[in-house]
């Protein structure tokens, strides 16, 4: 007959009323809170990779519209009247800067056909172009203007259109230069167009004011207008101006989680979503194998106990009082010896082989951590600093120069000659190419220095604590160029690259560090076009003590 009064009933009922509440406590305390941290988390992840692609897509635009401003600034008015030498300057500056894969365009001042273009497309110099948004924009205004996203006429392609205008000394509009740049060009939109998010996830790019798709990882919805309003709530909070993340059911029935991110330069803004059932399926799964694990689990409990209990009783009561005392860290955690090869020793080996997986996990935690510090600061490719890290010592750079006098030198470094490598033998070749021009570049360099990559084959010098900094960055420059136009061997080929480098030198008080940054990039752009392999200065670069820039 079963005894209500016994130790060993009341230790197992005890067990399973323990076990039930466990369950209990888990399914309706633990898991609401796991679930609500895994949003928090994966909103935390999803914005981020939103907004990394809106900056990523800014950038993109913001280089593009410069460049159109520039190229307008610099074209002689003259080249309106003469055809063959207009063609000519628009190749050559088409070819220093290929941002416009689709071409440059000199449209007559009054719309009606082209003064020249580059490259030649059939039948596109007869097109009329006085309709067209971005040329009644740049007419208008007499400012650089971008076009509505579109297809081509011509080609079909998806493309948007730069427009800057070009007037002579009178300012009379002469002509409206245009660059034309295809969306899914390399280094513009085709990441975006070609990433997906997770297994069944993308990214889209809206313009609320055309109230277009302009790109999106679904080929088929790329130049397609956005959905009616009331169709997906959430898509219509993002068009009247909401950043951020949230749930929503899309077009097609589909629940979706969506974070949000603007484009600054253009208003549109960066969807990136992935179908709640994708994004939290770990959590469910957890929901779900804690249902059905709880008969299975009550069970086993209690068979254990009324198995278990006669015998080791008196055992299992100081092994839980050495794991008690660890929990309450009264003792090292630290894995107990097996005194018997019974039901209390297999326990204690249970015990201790979680002991032992937990002190791995920590130390691959620790390494995990470690490898991610590092990574937050480095370029994953060539190990030299990235350009978070390459800002964070600019700004310390200018706060000492400012404080003790100091001068700094900037040099913005980029390869002449690698995209043959990357195009004619794979990747691989020209990763191991970037390795080895970072070893070049950090060779002889100081302590104090810093030597960055910033992506693609840019790399950046930075030397502080200068008394001479122009002689101080030539010397520099000269090491460089010396040490890139060493041969490369890589895998039985020798490869020749060059490198061009613009120099942008500081000494006085503070500047923003993107200020400087900029000044060597258009010197490096100036290099190039003065000749591959060559360094350019930027001496408006050096500010005096006063505060006012010097030559």
């Amino acid at each position: 007959m079963l005894n209500f009064q016994s130790i060993k009933f009341r230790l197992v009922a005890l067990g399973v009323g323990l076990t039930l509440i466990g369950i209990l406590v888990r399914y309706f305390l633990a898991l609401p809170l796991v679930r609500e941290h895994a949003h928090e988390l994966a909103a935390t992840q999803q914005l981020s990779i939103a907004t990394y692609i809106a900056r990523d897509i800014d950038h993109g635009i913001t280089s593009r519209q410069a460049l159109i401003e520039r190229l307008a600034a610099d074209l002689p008015p003259e080249l309106a009247g003469q055809p063959e030498k207009l063609t000519g300057w628009l190749k050559e500056r088409l070819d220093i800067n290929p941002l416009f894969n689709k071409g440059l365009l000199a449209v007559r001042p009054d719309g009606h056909g082209l003064l020249g273009e580059h490259p030649a497309i059939a039948n596109r110099s007869q097109l009329d172009y006085a309709a067209a948004d971005w040329f009644l924009a740049a007419v208008r205004t007499k400012k650089p203007a971008i076009g509505k996203p579109m297809r081509g006429r011509v080609s079909g392609d998806p493309l948007i259109i730069f427009s800057a205008p070009v007037r002579d000394s009178a300012g009379n509009i002469v002509t409206v230069l245009a660059g034309v740049a295809q969306l899914n060009a390399p280094g513009f939109l085709d990441r975006l167009q070609e990433t997906q998010l997770g297994a069944t996830g993308g990214f889209l790019l809206v313009s609320p004011a055309d109230r277009l798709f302009v790109a999106s990882s679904d080929p088929a919805m790329i130049l397609q207008p956005t959905p009616r309003p009331g169709v997906n709530l959430l898509h219509d909070r993002a068009m009247a101006g909401y950043r951020g993340t949230g749930i929503t059911i899309n077009a097609i029935g589909v629940e979706e989680f969506s974070a949000m991110a603007s484009v600054p330069s253009t208003g549109w803004f960066v969807v990136a979503r992935m179908p709640t059932k994708e994004a939290f399926r770990l959590v469910e799964a957890l929901g779900d194998f804690m249902t059905k694990s709880i008969p299975a689990l009550i069970i086993t409990v209690l068979t254990l106990l009324l198995l278990a209990l006669p015998r080791i009783l008196r055992p299992l009561t100081d092994t839980a009082r050495a794991m008690r005392n660890m929990a309450d860290g009264k003792i090292r955690l630290a894995p107990l010896p097996v005194i018997r090869d019974d039901e209390v020793g297999e326990v204690v080996k249970g015990f201790n082989f979680l002991v032992e997986r937990l002190h791995k996990e920590e130390a691959a935690r620790e390494a995990s951590e470690t490898r991610l510090k590092y990574l937050a600061h480095h370029d994953s490719l060539t190990g030299l600093y990235n350009r978070a890290m390459l800002e964070e010592r600019l700004m310390q750079a200018l706060a000492c120069a400012q404080r003790d006098g100091s001068q700094i030198a900037l040099l913005f470094c980029d390869l002449d000659g690698f995209k043959p490598v990357n195009d004619q033998h794979g990747h691989d070749a020209g990763d191991e190419v970037l390795r080895q021009v970072a070893h070049r570049l950090i060779d002889g360099r100081r302590r104090i220095d810093t030597v960055a990559r910033l992506g693609g084959d840019e790399f950046v010098v930075l030397l502080t604590g200068l008394k001479d900094a122009r002689s101080g960055a030539a010397a520099v420059a000269r090491q460089c160029l010396d040490a890139i136009a060493e041969p490369f061997e890589v895998e039985g080929k020798s490869f020749t690259l060059g490198m061009s480098i613009g120099i942008a030198l500081h000494a006085g008080v503070a500047v923003a560090p993107s200020y400087l940054m900029a000044q060597a990039d258009i010197a490096m752009y100036r290099a190039k076009r003065e000749g591959k392999g060559n360094c350019f200065y930027m001496e408006e670069a050096v500010v005096a003590e006063t505060g006012h820039l010097s030559g």
